[in-house]
């Protein structure tokens, strides 16, 4: 008998997966392997019904912390019937109609059911939040993403930014219009001015957009020849950005129409752009805080003494008190990251890195040692404190 799979594995995820990934990786696999998409392959049909146990398994609080404990065997007296036995697994036709918010039964025809799952999966509609055209066949552009990096001073003060992207825009000779001067729309003949095409899938009537009309139920007469009738050409556009002082690695900013034009001139969908914030050579950041690490020199932290410390405005002296230990912080208020819109800022804690001489000449290490002797353990309060904490291991 074939050993079963890990369910993290088949659903491609990690042990530490939160429902919401988990929904995302079962919705990318639950379409790829649908049977409906795969007539006739039983490898798919088989994957199919393992994701679904699988989700079923880890979407559930309960049944997720079984599974951790014991693994397969936490389920061995459940059965793989469905729903409601036992602990038992639901139908995998059954999940996918709740996972993608169907209603009715399997197989049901006409335009109730499960339609509406393959219409946005199997190539019908816009899907991914898109939204169907008007009446006049307007739509709305899609949203687009860029991801930009920028340096840690360029988050810390804000800066100004220009970007290209290459992007639909409405083409200049018909306006967005998708004809030819001159010529009309008329009734799509694809599906007799519907907008809607059935077609049968194995046991499925599917009710999808019209891939000629794209649901306009219209068509032009002579199409553009700039366009070919889509209304849109791809044209590279200079977009200006403002990156707000305090932005943090991530964020996400809006501008606002400055996505993809819409379809017979729908309004544009809006342009995300995703900051990534490049790893800075001397200081790292924890929220509106900065913390760096400085060399100081063995004499300076016995003695005492002020070293130089870097801050994102430039430098600043810091007092270094006489008998520092290594790995001592010191804040220096204000000198961290701006809070985004505000006016208060974080700190710059520094922690003190005490460097020990490499390489002693012959005077210098008898100076040394002579220290040492004059020193003795009355001066080391840290060698004491440790050693009187871990004499019972020398014991």
């Amino acid at each position: 008998m074939a050993t079963k799979r890990d369910y993290y594995e088949v659903l491609g995820v990690a042990r530490t997966v939160t429902s919401e990934e988990l929904k995302r990786a079962y919705r990318k696999l639950a379409v790829k392997f649908h049977p409906d998409k795969n007539p006739g392959d039983h490898t798919a049909e088989e994957k199919f019904k393992e994701l679904g146990e699988a989700y079923d398994v880890l979407m559930d609080e309960n049944k997720r912390a079984a599974y951790d404990r014991h693994g397969h065997a936490a389920f061995a007296q459940g059965g793989g019937g469905a729903r409601g036995g036992g602990g038992g697994f639901h139908d995998p036709f059954d999940l996918f109609r709740e996972v993608f918010g169907a209603s009715g039964g399997a197989g049901g025809a006409g335009g109730g059911g499960a339609g509406g799952i393959f219409e946005q999966f199997f190539g019908g509609g816009a899907g991914g939040g898109a939204q169907r055209p008007d009446r006049d066949g307007k739509q709305r552009g899609a949203d687009l993403r860029y991801d930009m990096q920028i340096q840690l001073d360029e988050a810390a003060f804000g800066c100004d930014k220009e970007i290209e992207v290459s992007k639909l825009e409405a083409c200049p000779s018909c306006s967005g219009s998708g004809a030819e001067a001159g010529s009309r729309a008329v009734v799509c003949p694809g599906c007799a001015g519907r907008g809607q095409v059935v077609s049968s899938r194995g046991f499925f009537q599917v009710s999808q957009t019209c891939p000629r009309c794209r649901g306009t139920g219209h068509v032009v007469e002579k199409p553009c020849r700039k366009c070919a009738g889509d209304g849109r050409v791809e044209t590279p556009t200079r977009i200006k950005l403002k990156i707000p002082a305090g932005i943090e690695d991530g964020s996400r900013l809006r501008s606002s129409r400055n996505g993809e034009a819409g379809l017979r001139g729908g309004p544009p969908g809006d342009l995300y752009v995703v900051i990534h914030i490049k790893e800075h050579e001397v200081f790292e950041r924890e929220g509106e805080n900065l913390f760096c690490e400085v060399p100081v020199s063995f004499t300076t932290a016995a003695l005492g003494g002020e070293v130089r410390v870097p801050t994102l405005e430039g430098k600043a002296h810091l007092k270094i008190p006489a008998g520092t230990q290594g790995g001592t912080a010191f804040k220096l208020r204000g000198k961290g990251m701006p809070v985004l819109n505000s006016s208060q800022r974080g700190d710059l804690v520094v922690h003190v890195a005490v460097e020990v001489p490499t390489r002693l000449n012959s005077e210098q290490r008898k100076k040394l040692e002579e220290f040492a002797e004059l020193t003795g353990d009355d001066n080391t309060p840290l060698h004491k404190s440790f050693f009187e904490k871990a004499k019972a291991f020398f014991e």
